[in-house]
């Protein structure tokens, strides 16, 4: 705490009898004059004064007595701290203006105290830098009640100071009270007004009050003045500091908890918030379903083994009246895309019945506890609704197997889930059915019996499914009459249900792009390719060169088809690039093909080394392009699984050796790379006997190729026939027309070779060795 009083002006104090020369003879005379410095000083004279005084003595001068002006100069600054008596003791140099160099000896003073206080006092004016000696001087002073002169020597600057000067000091300001400060002083200062010794009393009470110290301040040459003003520091104690802070602290909790309390009655009343919450509230809502199995193609087994529980749902009483029970859950397995999900509205909507769709991902969030809270929300929903169906859709997501190392919360999902199958009867008429792509994921204690108990597979669709899959996806297309439903779902085997949905959307968008009435079979094949191979790279600069060795290489892979006997059926060439590849021929198997025989997959062999053969025939071996590398990959895998799978070696014999291949010896791996090896040679040794065999056909279909981009199979024949082709809706020819300063430049150069040409089964790769 620190208050800011003024200073008193300079005041000088004096303690002489103005103009004396002679004392008066009078014994009387002598004692008034001294009684009047008494009087004018406030210091009461010790009786011996009066003794020693001789005033029939006649003097011829008397020195006045000594002057104690307060220095024109502002206090000493001291800190606010205690200084103990053996601590550092702050003081200042003495004035070399003003030095005291003489003993102060009073002539007022007689007898013992007059010794004691000149010999304290001498000692104090020799020593001003030892407090010791100013507090035992202080201290005498203060015992012969002169309280003035302690105050006047405190406050001049000169002497130094500790804990024990500074208390002598407070008790002789106390002792001289409102004489010194209302009285003595402000009669001889008149510019001193009442409020600047208020300030000054204020000071004084401040120490008393707080129990601690008062320092003071001032800049140098400092008189209190409001120009000049003076600052007092009051130090707090240990216990005031401690209160204050306690009850700064206490009102600061009590507004906040008042704030807080008003912030929340305003985002109740007014629903500011409502919009940010904690965890959202993604509570299952029952849906009534239009799906019905006729909705439902290319997966017939699957809808069989689920008729029963649509059945069980609208005739409960059949099953339990014999003692049969159903399973609670029914697990879907199956790739993306085969219709797991709309088989599983299907059986809802047959039956009629309310279904609650849930995601696995939606169960957890970062908030613990929310998933087991959503399970069991979801499994009462569905009874206060039985009888019901509960879908999990990647059922995978909360029922993965467990192990030490999850979260907790992973697991507390997991256990509610099983807690509620657990929970139900079979009577209580509510299913769960749950789907996934790996149900080899699935924790054990989810998959066995009484749980998910029963699984049903559904595959991808067979040539028959894939029929009825377009023919429903094409019942809103406006479909041309020459599109042959049955060669489309050949050339797209492996395509589930939701790829061939894709395949009719993009043909409808590309037909409307090129503003047809109806969609046509080239929209579908442009579809096709589009999803098989990516989209055609016509901004890619392929050289006149390049493009000629892409024609051979595919028309070499094409003719080495056409000439053999087991080979699959050939439906397409093309060069246009697609996707990483450069060109690629189109097979179209008649069926779904489970089974190869062996002739089978060395016919495969030699039609993907059909492209090496015609490169070497017309370039030499030399000059083959690296874009056979992806036709290398494959007839390296298929004999490759002839040696160690199929066991088609007569070297190694039946033996699987590709379950163990990293536990075999080195002598049996360097056997089955050279049964590889000869293989795939031999293979590259009948391609090349039959375009060897067939140049003519091999440069007439280059040709044709070249001229057209793409041939179908009825085409080519056209053409092997030397028949002329009706003008075809053919692309752009590459290369691109590039400005000169194009031509010339760097990335454009003639040493930089594109990729090679593409691969017989689509996936030809357009970068060196891969």
């Amino acid at each position: 705490m620190a208050f800011q009083a003024p200073v008193l002006r300079p005041v000088r104090i004096t303690f002489m009898l103005s103009s004396l020369r002679y004392l008066y003879t009078d014994k009387l005379g002598f004692v008034k004059q001294n009684l009047a410095a008494a009087t004018t000083s406030g210091v009461r004279p010790l009786m011996s004064t009066f003794l020693t005084a001789s005033p029939w003595r006649k003097l011829e001068r008397i020195s006045p007595l000594p002057i104690r002006p307060f220095q024109n100069s502002s206090f000493v600054s001291r800190p606010c701290s205690s200084l103990t008596p053996f601590g550092l003791n702050r003081f200042r140099q003495l004035s070399k203006v003003n030095p005291i160099s003489r003993i102060q000896q009073r002539l007022l003073f007689g007898g013992p105290s007059y010794n004691l206080l000149a010999q304290k006092e001498k000692t104090a004016n020799n020593n001003p830098n030892s407090a010791n000696a100013q507090a035992t001087f202080y201290q005498a002073l203060l015992q012969a009640n002169m309280p003035a002169i302690i105050v006047e020597r405190y406050r001049s600057g000169h002497f130094a100071t500790n804990a024990v000067t500074d208390s002598i000091y407070l008790k002789a300001t106390q002792s001289m009270g409102g004489d010194v400060a209302a009285g003595s002083l402000a009669g001889q200062n008149q510019n001193v007004n009442p409020e600047q010794l208020q300030a000054i009393g204020q000071a004084v009470a401040a120490r008393n009050s707080h129990g601690g110290q008062i320092g003071l301040a001032a800049k140098q040459g400092g008189t209190g003045a409001k120009e000049s003003p003076l600052y007092v520091v009051v130090e707090e104690s240990l216990g005031s500091a401690v209160f204050r802070w306690v009850k700064f602290l206490f009102w600061f909790g009590f507004l906040t908890y008042m704030s807080l309390i008003l912030v929340a009655i305003l985002v109740e009343t007014t629903g500011v918030l409502k919009n940010i919450k904690g965890p959202q509230n993604n509570e299952a809502q029952p849906q009534q379903q239009n799906v019905r199995f006729s909705d439902v193609h290319g997966c017939d087994e699957a809808k069989d083994d689920l008729q029963e529980l649509v059945e069980f749902l609208q005739n409960p009483e059949r099953f339990s009246s014999l003692g049969g029970k159903l399973p609670k859950g029914v697990l879907l397995v199956g790739p993306p895309g085969t219709g797991k999900t709309l088989l599983a509205r299907a059986v809802a909507g047959e039956a009629g019945v309310p279904f609650f769709y849930m995601s696995g991902s939606e169960f957890d969030e970062v908030y613990v506890g929310v998933g087991a809270k959503r399970v069991r929300e979801l499994f009462s929903q569905a009874r206060t609704k039985s009888p019901a169906i509960i879908f999990i859709d990647e059922l995978d997501a909360i029922g993965a197997k467990r192990n030490e190392r999850d979260a907790a919360y992973v697991k507390q999902t997991l256990n509610q889930l099983l807690t509620e199958l657990d929970g139900f009867s079979q009577t209580e008429g509510v299913i769960i059915i749950g789907a996934t792509n790996y149900p080899q994921l699935l924790d054990k204690a989810l998959t066995r019996p009484g749980r998910f108990d029963r699984k049903v597979v559904v595959d991808l669709p067979d040539v028959r499914g894939r029929i009825d899959i377009l023919r429903h996806h094409m019942k809103d297309v406006q479909v041309s009459t020459d599109v042959d439903l049955a060669v489309l779902a050949r050339g797209t085997p492996g395509f589930s249900g939701a790829e061939l949905e894709n395949l009719v959307n993009q043909a409808a968008i590309k037909a409307s792009r090129d503003h047809k009435n109806k969609v046509g079979p080239r929209d579908f094949d442009w579809a096709k390719d589009k999803i098989m191979m990516g989209a055609e790279a016509r901004s890619r600069v392929i050289q006149d060169k390049d493009k000629l060795s892409t024609a051979y290489h595919e028309a070499g892979h094409a003719l080495v088809a056409y000439f053999t006997q087991s080979s699959m059926p050939l439906y397409k060439i093309t060069i246009v690039p697609r996707g990483m590849a450069l060109g690629i021929t189109h097979f179209l198997p008649e069926m779904d093909t489970v089974s190869r025989n062996y002739t089978e997959y060395l016919t495969d062999i030699d039609v993907s080394m059909g492209g090496r053969a015609a490169e070497e025939l017309i370039y030499g071996a030399d000059k083959v392009t690296s874009g056979i590398s992806a036709d290398i990959q494959n007839a390296t895998n298929t004999a490759f699984n002839l040696v160690t799978r199929f066991g088609y070696s007569k070297k190694l014999g039946n033996v699987d050796l590709s379950s163990n291949y990293d536990r075999l010896s080195s002598e049996t791996k360097q056997e089955i790379e050279a049964e590889v090896r000869r293989l795939v040679e031999e293979g590259r040794v009948r391609a090349t006997t039959i375009l060897t065999e067939k140049r003519h056909e091999l440069e007439v279909l280059t040709k044709a190729l070249i001229e057209y981009e793409t041939l179908t199979k009825e085409e080519m024949e056209r053409v092997l026939k030397g028949e002329k082709l009706d003008k075809l809706e053919s692309t752009p020819s590459a290369p691109l027309m590039l400005p000169e300063s194009l031509q010339a430049a760097p990335g454009l150069s003639n040493t930089q070779h594109p990729p090679g040409p593409g691969s017989t089964t689509g996936s030809g790769e357009a970068a060196d060795g891969a």
